[in-house]
């Protein structure tokens, strides 16, 4: 499901070439939201794009906006935004919460609330935190641990097949 062997991104002028790491998580947020079912309020009508939010100071580079060019998911258009103020993202339907904001991170979350909002972050324990999807390290792999009760919450059905391929937090373990 997360091919991601043959990833080739050009270079953009003016542009950093985002690092290796970067290239993959970049797919991987493509790849959670083919897996993700929002709520029909989650978007303003039937036409409405996913809006893909990066909250903080973008490490992503061209990597983000190669990874979701010309595609779409469940017949919306997949719209990158970036920003380092949270209220200009407040439509998005995915927030990557960059380690920029990482003293921000309970302010951010709580803020968010109940919204149908899909929240990744690289931050250590964030989904123990309330986030829904954080990244880790695991050697030189990238790996992903899911609260799945923190989903459902804000209305995020996520696939089985999603959740079998993330370490899940349990409740407890959000708790403690």
């Amino acid at each position: 499901v997360f091919a991601l062997a043959g990833i080739a991104i050009a270079p953009v002028l003016a542009q950093p070439v985002p690092s290796r790491e970067y290239q993959i998580k970049a797919v991987f947020l493509y790849n959670f939201l083919q897996f993700v079912h929002w709520p029909p309020a989650a978007f303003a009508d039937d036409t409405a794009p996913i809006r893909i939010g990066v909250l903080g100071d973008d490490p992503f580079g061209s990597a983000l906006d190669e990874a979701v060019h010309g595609e779409s998911i469940h017949n919306r258009k997949l719209v990158v935004l970036r920003s380092r103020r949270e209220e200009d993202l407040k439509d998005c339907q995915l927030l990557f919460i960059c380690k920029s904001e990482q003293r921000s991170m309970a302010k951010i979350l709580s803020r968010l609330g109940d919204r149908p909002v899909l929240t990744v972050s690289e931050t250590p324990g964030f989904a123990r935190e309330g986030g829904i999807i954080a990244f880790y390290t695991d050697g030189k792999k990238v790996r992903f641990e899911i609260n799945p009760a923190t989903a459902q919450r804000t209305g995020l059905k996520l696939s089985s097949q999603l959740l079998g391929l993330g370490r899940i937090i349990g409740v407890e373990a959000a708790k403690g």
